[in-house]
């Protein structure tokens, strides 16, 4: 069993005071480390987490990052949002000092199986739904990470039999260098790339899910999607592959209408297409991920199809807010690239009149107006990247979509709520009014949580 505290660093310096630093300053502080927390927000911006870890001796260095921070540090973490191309962190890398984050020491210290999960879109479905599925074969299970809660502070009260299933995003995998008994990689499509610059650098940050796996762990990659089945060149990991397309050898498949899986028990059916509570062909590829993984994990079939029955999936994925005007409203607030909001146009048959905006992340964006212009009846769009996504579908609306356009109207509504009184204005009984933005929340709210409250607020108030 691994040590809880591990091997402990006398000196810790945190970068970025947001809910991943928090929780690190508070599990290394309790511990003895000397803790020193720098953010670049004031202290009357940060004040209700500096009360919240008023009890520990703490320091801070607010307002900046000084390199006088590095001396004497024997572990430098960054928060999830901190940048590694920072000064400092660069610093840090030339001075030799090892670089982590809440994420890779967690993974250092857990003494329980870990299922690991990454991809640009499906993460937070596919972990909570593994969790599920490990939870109905009887493991006592955790489920966290990038899904909302650090994990490292439960690790007193985790157990070698337990199961641990763990979101990643790609900002906590640029530094990893810690394995995972198993890994998933849903897919990698465009995403992050104002954070990453290049898609070579972004898959890079994927692959160390993998790379660190050894020849007993199994790596569960979708065969669908090239760049996440190339990394089966990259683990020595027993490689298992999902797909909506072929009947992998080992894996989780669709034959017909039912899902299928080969793993550790064999061959055989798990459920029924339609007994899938979720919207979307790119759900079902979530859900033969978590058969695959979840299997890998040691649930049997029983199980998987347990969880699969129960299963209505996450807030703020698609999720059903009311029916209003005759229309069903849907917050879909995660989806923070336009090749998510792509996915999801796929979900809905009925007219559909869209809310996109919030600020880009430097990804493209034709494709994506090619998409709106063949499905979409009005887009509505909002927020600092509104008039670069019109540009996008004016021109692509002027070319035309091969004579099978829908598209009726753009509207520029500034805000979300101006958005979604526009589409209160031409909603038409029948019609899916859907939050669905292709961008970031940043340019108007902490994170795609609270602009999807604020989407459902304002719904619920018509």
């Amino acid at each position: 069993m691994r040590s809880i505290d591990g091997a402990l660093p006398a000196s810790v310096v945190i970068l970025g005071l947001a809910r991943q630093g928090k929780a690190l300053a508070r599990f290394f502080a309790e511990r003895g480390a000397r803790v020193t927390v720098s953010d670049r927000q004031d202290a009357a911006a940060l004040q209700s987490t500096l009360t919240d870890l008023a009890d520990l001796p703490i320091r801070y260095e607010l307002g900046a990052h000084p390199l006088s921070l590095l001396d004497g540090c024997e572990l430098f973490c960054l928060s999830g949002g901190v940048p590694a191309d920072l000064p400092i962190v660069q610093e840090a890398l030339r001075r030799g000092l090892p670089v982590s984050n809440d994420a890779q020491e967690f993974l250092r210290r857990c003494p329980a199986p870990v299922v690991g999960i990454t991809g640009a879109a499906g993460k937070t479905t596919t972990t909570a739904l593994v969790g599920k599925m490990l939870a109905a074969a009887g493991f006592t299970t955790w489920v966290g990470g990038n899904i909302g809660n650090p994990l490292i502070n439960e690790l007193p009260a985790m157990r070698p039999d337990h199961r641990v299933v763990i979101e990643l995003s790609s900002f906590q995998l640029e530094v990893m260098r810690v394995g995972v008994a198993v890994a998933g990689v849903l897919n990698i499509t465009p995403n992050h790339l104002d954070r990453h610059k290049t898609m070579a650098a972004y898959i890079a940050a994927k692959r160390n899910l993998v790379t660190h796996q050894t020849a007993q762990d199994v790596a569960v990659l979708s065969y669908d999607e090239p760049n996440a089945r190339a990394l089966a060149a990259d683990t020595a990991a027993q490689v298992r592959y999902f797909s909506g397309q072929i009947e992998p050898e080992s894996g989780a498949f669709l034959q017909g209408d039912e899902l299928w899986l080969r793993g550790n028990a064999g061959e055989a059916p798990v459920c029924r297409r339609d007994e899938i509570r979720l919207r979307g062909f790119h759900n079902v590829l979530n859900v033969l991920a978590a058969c695959a993984l979840a299997d890998a994990a040691g649930a049997p079939v029983a199980a998987l199809r347990e969880a699969i029955g129960a299963f209505t999936g996450v807030e703020h994925r698609l999720e059903e807010v009311r029916r209003w005007g005759g229309a069903l409203w849907i917050n879909d607030s995660i989806a923070t690239a336009p090749e998510r909001v792509m996915a999801e146009l796929t979900a809905f048959d009925e007219p559909l009149i869209l809310l996109t905006g919030g600020r880009d992340k430097d990804l493209e964006w034709d494709e994506f107006a090619r998409r709106v212009v063949a499905r979409v009846r009005v887009l509505i769009t909002f927020g600092e990247a509104a008039p670069l996504i019109e540009g996008h579908v004016a021109r692509a609306w002027e070319q035309g979509s091969g004579g099978a356009g829908v598209l009726e109207e753009i509207v520029a509504a500034g805000t979300l709520e101006e958005a979604v009184r526009a589409a209160a204005e031409r909603v038409h009984p029948g019609d899916v009014v859907l939050l669905s933005p292709g961008g970031t929340s940043f340019d108007a709210f902490k994170d795609f949580a609270e602009r999807g409250e604020r989407f459902r607020e304002l719904v619920q108030n018509l």
